[in-house]
């Protein structure tokens, strides 16, 4: 089953900013969390979830799915509220966040939730399991496909670049890896903390096909992938440059949102910013 939505592109917008409202509230109740990673890769996940990902919520372990690890597992909250509202478990559960004996753990763990393929903490690993599964894939004959969303900060492990290596060697050309180019991480600017540019020119060095795109986009997501499935000699690397905080004005581009919960008042404000972008939305579509 491919599972897949009809919703137009304004109607996605509108899930976007819907799911960034639920992301606001659930980090508040647990008083700790990453909202400006969040915010900023909603629109991948649902890009991912309800465009791009071959998946059954009812089936979750259904043998031909694609499989997609998120690395920086982090920013879990994102994924949760896509996950909930593409009916892999009650939305209900998302005010849940972080409590002892959740399933919804500040980190994805993979036994707790259905739809996860790898407990994610380390950062820098989630590519080499992403690798291993392609890999496999190919070994197997199977077609489906594995994509790996990994933040620009865990870019200083090593073990990352490992992984880079070994899928360009493969030309595994069934692994997508996606970078969360927000350019902030937990001590300030990537560039400041450890530059990773030339970042595309390091990809494609590697034997690596690379796609820049606006990863606010929710069009350009789907289209880069597209593009991906394209491309039949090498693993694709797709650098989602994206503001971090997204719909947040004092989240937005701000570092010190990297790994922060709002408070009362601050979130009073962000679901009053996000709800006016809904209702202004809503009248586009209309």
């Amino acid at each position: 089953m491919n599972h897949t939505h009809n919703e137009s592109s304004g109607e996605m917008e509108i899930l976007a900013v819907r799911i960034r409202q639920d992301i606001i509230k659930m980090i508040h109740a647990a008083g700790s969390g990453h909202p400006a990673g969040s915010l900023g890769m909603t629109d991948v996940m649902v890009a991912l979830y309800f465009r791009i990902l071959r998946h059954d919520p009812k089936n979750p372990d259904w043998p031909e799915r694609d499989r997609f690890l998120l690395s920086n597992g982090h920013i879990c909250p994102a994924r949760y509220v896509t996950m909930a509202r593409a009916g892999y478990f009650p939305p209900d559960e998302l005010l849940t966040l972080r409590d002892f004996g959740s399933r919804l753990q500040g980190h994805p763990e993979r036994l707790r939730l259905p739809g996860l393929e790898s407990t994610s903490g380390p950062l820098g690993a989630g590519l080499a399991q992403g690798a291993g599964l392609a890999y496999a894939a190919r070994m197997d004959g199977q077609d489906w496909r594995t994509y790996v969303l990994t933040s620009d900060g865990e870019h200083g492990a090593g073990l990352h670049w490992e992984a880079v290596l070994f899928a360009g060697k493969n030309r595994l050309t069934n692994l997508t890896c996606i970078v969360d180019r927000n350019g902030i991480q937990i001590d300030g600017p990537t560039e400041e903390v450890m530059p990773l540019e030339p970042l595309r020119e390091k990809y494609l060095a590697f034997n690596w096909n690379v796609i820049e795109i606006d990863g606010n986009d929710i069009g350009h997501v789907v289209e880069a992938t597209e593009l991906a499935k394209s491309t039949e000699d090498r693993p694709t690397c797709i650098i989602a440059k994206n503001v971090p905080g997204r719909g947040v004005s004092f989240m937005e581009n701000d570092h010190r949102w990297h790994g922060q919960a709002p408070n009362d008042e601050e979130t009073e404000q962000a679901l009053a910013e996000l709800q006016e972008t809904e209702r202004e939305l809503t009248m586009n579509v209309d």
